[in-house]
């Protein structure tokens, strides 16, 4: 299995500057699924940036779709958002 944490989270740091991020890989927890059939992987990302300040929860999550970019196409099947001020 690929360990896709490193560029989540360059990716993640480089346009959102987050003051707390946490990534996890919850793969091992849907193997036999469709999606990690196909080998994209199911993440969490716990994350707190001075960024998502006055927007709403969709545009914070757009925010760090924007900043995952292609991976969301072909490398994470899921992506769980835990934003915190």
């Amino acid at each position: 299995m690929i360990n896709r944490i490193p560029e989540i989270r360059e990716r993640i740091e480089a346009a959102l500057n987050p003051t707390q991020l946490e990534i996890i890989d919850d793969s091992h927890k849907h193997i036999g699924h469709a999606g990690a059939a196909g080998g994209g992987g199911h993440y969490t990302v716990k994350i707190s940036s001075a960024v998502f300040s006055g927007k709403s929860r969709l545009e914070q999550h757009r925010l760090i779709y924007a900043a995952l970019g292609e991976l969301m196409d072909r490398e994470i099947h899921a992506l769980r958002i835990k934003v915190s001020s």
